[in-house]
């Protein structure tokens, strides 16, 4: 484990995941793809299907859903975990990224977000 990191996005768990799921080791999997994670904030979502450490921070990848286009995309988490917003007039405070518990890691194909399902369906059916 990486003792000299600290981001509060990436636990214990999802860091000894991520040695399981390499950037890259899922290509072609498609929907069989192993989805270890899902972070949130409002309705964008993100399914991390992949990681490894880079330096000082750590490169997910995964499916971005309920931002302008759902898409895959690389993802830094100490650039998510700096995302915040201020919400302070609707009386929620300080709004930041967060990660979706419990979660237990399923295939992108179990996943239960009809964006989700409706892009994969676009991309592989």
């Amino acid at each position: 484990m990486a003792k000299d990191f600290n981001n509060r996005l990436i636990t214990p768990e999802l860091e000894k995941a991520m040695q399981d799921y390499p950037l890259y080791s899922q290509d072609s999997k498609k929907k069989d793809a192993v989805c270890i994670a899902v972070f949130f904030i409002g309705n964008a979502r993100w399914y991390i299907l992949e990681g490894q450490r880079e330096n000082d921070d750590f490169v997910l990848f995964g499916i971005v859903v309920g931002l302008a286009e759902t898409e895959y995309s690389y993802i830094s988490a100490n650039e998510m975990a700096s995302v915040e917003l201020d919400a302070t007039k609707f009386g929620l405070g300080k709004v930041r990224v967060e990660q979706r518990k419990p979660f237990q890691p399923c295939q992108l194909s179990e996943i239960i977000d009809r964006e989700l399902q409706s892009f994969l369906s676009r991309l592989y059916d």
